[in-house]
């Protein structure tokens, strides 16, 4: 347990001083452009053993390393044709592509919970951009919050949810995104989308000519696939147009809530809201009641993360 969690600057004092923390196996979360995450050095056993503790995580849950760029990636995992086209597009991005291990790699055991590959992706924001260079080595990093709980996407939600038990907050505002990234795998040549995502389907099908493939499998093998997460301490209710009593609604476009996620019905501006406004709303108390969300385009990876947020807790 650490006694007092640091709130760093995302200056060039603040970067040195959150990468030697990271050297020392301590842990540090920073700012992406989807969601703040949880980094430790990815390469040393314990300090990823110490996210496990911290956000409460099931050992059988893998992580997302996050690197600087396609380069640093090399290093780690060995790549798909479809992958590296993927990656010329999308990084630095909101996209994690889940490929072979390399041989080597030199990642913690723990970064992937047992399976022999990973989930890796280079974040866009600067912030972790100039941390990842800054370290010159690989940062594990899932969400920054309890597990199950909503996912932060400002440095005072991570305080809010991990204050004590880790080193440090890279302070560098709230998130542009707000939703975490498209997780694609492969089955062979194939590309599988295994979590929906800032990056829709859609952009990704008009990419490679065909539709990703989905996952029809019950096991766990990438990061974001547990049925109950993301979720606040009261009920949620989906598909609703007014509140009952002890619900705050969470309106969308015409469904007018206590907060609105986009009034004109922009989905993009939405995914940015929705994580932020779960917060809001939880600290009011009760249950939420969530306006209806088209699936389409963002929708989808919206409507992925509400229908978590609902199911039976585990």
């Amino acid at each position: 347990m650490t006694s007092r969690t640091k709130r760093l600057r995302a200056d060039d004092a603040g970067i040195t001083q959150a990468v030697t923390l990271l050297q020392s196996g301590a842990l540090v979360a920073f700012p992406t452009e989807t969601v703040y995450g949880l980094g430790a050095d990815a390469r040393q056993g314990e300090a990823v053993a110490a996210i496990y503790t911290a956000k409460g995580r099931p050992s059988f849950n893998p992580l997302i390393v996050h690197v600087a760029d396609a380069t640093a990636a090399d290093r780690y995992v060995e790549w798909t044709p479809q992958a590296k086209v993927l990656a010329a597009a999308f990084w630095p991005g909101p996209l994690t592509l889940v490929l072979p291990l390399r041989a080597g790699h030199g990642l913690s055991a723990l970064v992937t919970a047992g399976l022999t590959t990973v989930g890796i992706r280079v974040p866009a924001h600067p912030v972790a951009q100039a941390l990842l260079r800054a370290l010159g080595g690989p940062v594990a990093a899932p969400s920054a919050n309890p597990s199950g709980r909503i996912s932060p996407t400002t440095a005072d939600h991570v305080h809010a949810g991990l204050g004590g038990r880790i080193a440090a907050v890279l302070d560098g505002g709230p998130c542009d995104v707000g939703l975490e990234s498209t997780i694609i795998g492969f089955d062979g040549p194939r590309a599988v989308l295994l979590r929906e995502g800032g990056i829709s389907a859609e952009r990704i099908e008009q990419l490679i000519g065909e539709a990703p493939g989905t996952d029809t499998g019950s096991a766990i093998t990438a990061p974001g696939q547990m049925t109950s997460h993301y979720a606040p301490r009261g009920a949620v209710r989906l598909n609703a147009t007014t509140a009952r009593q002890g619900e705050h609604l969470l309106g969308f476009g015409a469904v007018e809530g206590t907060l609105t996620l986009s009034r004109g019905g922009d989905l993009a501006e939405a995914a940015a809201n929705l994580f932020g406004h779960l917060h809001k709303l939880d600290a009011l108390g009760g249950g939420i009641a969530v306006a209806p969300i088209p699936m389409e385009g963002l929708g989808r990876a919206i409507n992925d993360r509400l229908r978590r947020s609902a199911a039976a807790r585990y």
